[in-house]
């Protein structure tokens, strides 16, 4: 791209991985975001997570380069396994541009959303990534 160097493509990753932790733990969760949060303002991703149900399902945006050491990481981390990911492609401009990691709080009412995304993600990553927008641009996100 003209303009740009080698590894700064804008991208956006779409994954899922089974929990090997308690999802249902908010101690484990918060360790999560937190971590995740400083890595990510330290890296330049945006992004959102849902966890639900032992899945998480992220949307992470930034550079290239800065996407593959954080495939590095996740690849590494014993907390999660059976990472797949649905969809990466270069983008224009961020979806999440104000939040370092947004995390959608899983409440009665979103539950069953959640559960159905998540299972039906493989199939439409797009739709994954709209949905956690519509989650949190309805208040349902909590800033992470």
């Amino acid at each position: 791209m003209f303009g740009r160097k080698r590894g700064q493509t804008l991208e956006r990753l779409v994954y899922c991985s089974r929990a090997c932790i308690d999802t249902a733990s908010l101690q484990a969760i918060s360790e999560i975001l937190g971590v995740s949060q400083r890595n990510n303002v330290r890296d330049g991703l945006t992004g959102a997570l849902a966890i639900n149900d032992g899945w998480f399902l992220q949307v992470v945006e930034g550079t290239e380069a800065a996407l593959d050491a954080l495939l590095r990481r996740l690849v590494a981390d014993t907390r999660h396994t059976d990472l797949e990911i649905l969809s990466r492609r270069t983008v224009t401009g961020r979806l999440f541009p104000d939040w370092s990691m947004i995390s959608t709080r899983i409440t009665p009412d979103v539950t069953p959303q959640l559960k159905r995304l998540i299972d039906e993600c493989r199939a439409s990553p797009e739709a994954a990534v709209d949905a956690l927008l519509r989650l949190v641009a309805a208040g349902k996100g909590e800033a992470s």
